[in-house]
């Protein structure tokens, strides 16, 4: 076999392999629009998906807790954006909005 098929042969399996977590990223739920959107999502989705958001109802004071202890955890939120970031938060996730149902992602449990 050639140099030229293996190279090949390589990045044929590792487009494989790759393209299922590309596929799995892009399947992670789209959050509401919104001022801070953009930033919320940039900021939270470094760590999780943004499905663990919108399963999420908390009240405002819950959500000023949220943001404090993620920010803790290491989030990256402007000090001069929290504000912004638990108002989103608190209006499109709050106690009283039913929570939307989650199709489930990832494999089938086998039994």
């Amino acid at each position: 076999m050639s140099h030229n098929m293996l190279t090949r042969g390589f990045w044929v399996i590792a487009l494989l392999l790759i393209s299922p977590l590309g596929k799995l990223r892009a399947q992670d739920a789209a959050l509401p629009a919104g001022p801070a959107q953009a930033k919320v999502k940039t900021a939270c989705t470094e760590c999780h998906e943004s499905r663990i958001i919108l399963q999420q109802r908390l009240s405002k004071a819950a959500w000023t807790k949220e943001v404090d202890k993620m920010i803790k955890w290491g989030a990256v939120v402007d000090p001069n954006e929290k504000d912004a970031f638990v108002d989103y938060l608190s209006v499109n996730f709050p106690p009283e909005k039913p929570v939307e149902p989650m199709p489930r992602v990832g494999s089938v449990r086998k039994r």
